[in-house]
């Protein structure tokens, strides 16, 4: 069965740090480009960062540039988003996506709470 399941969310107090890991299982994610998107309540689904599948080149949103980083381990075919600094407006539900000449696939989402 082909999935992708996110994990690593949770309540943190602003300033603290979450790592959210995006694991594939049916499918190998090495030639996927594998994208983080966030949706706060009341918001439009926002791009957060990708990670090409060919030379891993990265993009950040501005919203989180500096803060973030994102990496893949192929061999446990897993796709990691570190999140530093996160702050209250970092509240959402995130997903992991991967894609691959328009065949596509999401995650179930996992939600991260940034509160004090």
């Amino acid at each position: 069965q082909v999935q992708l399941v996110e994990s690593g969310g949770g309540l943190v107090q602003p300033g603290g740090s979450l790592r959210l890991s995006c694991a594939a299982s049916g499918f190998s994610l090495d030639s996927y480009a594998i994208g983080w998107f966030r949706q706060a309540p009341g918001k439009d689904l926002e791009g957060v960062s990708c990670i090409s599948g060919s030379d891993a080149t990265t993009y950040f949103a501005d919203s989180v540039k500096g803060r973030f980083t994102i990496s893949r381990d192929n061999s446990k075919n897993t796709v990691y988003l570190e999140m530093n600094n996160l702050k209250p407006d970092d509240t959402a539900v995130y997903y992991c996506n991967a894609n691959r000449g328009g065949t596509t696939f999401w995650g179930q989402g996992t939600q991260v709470t940034v509160s004090s």
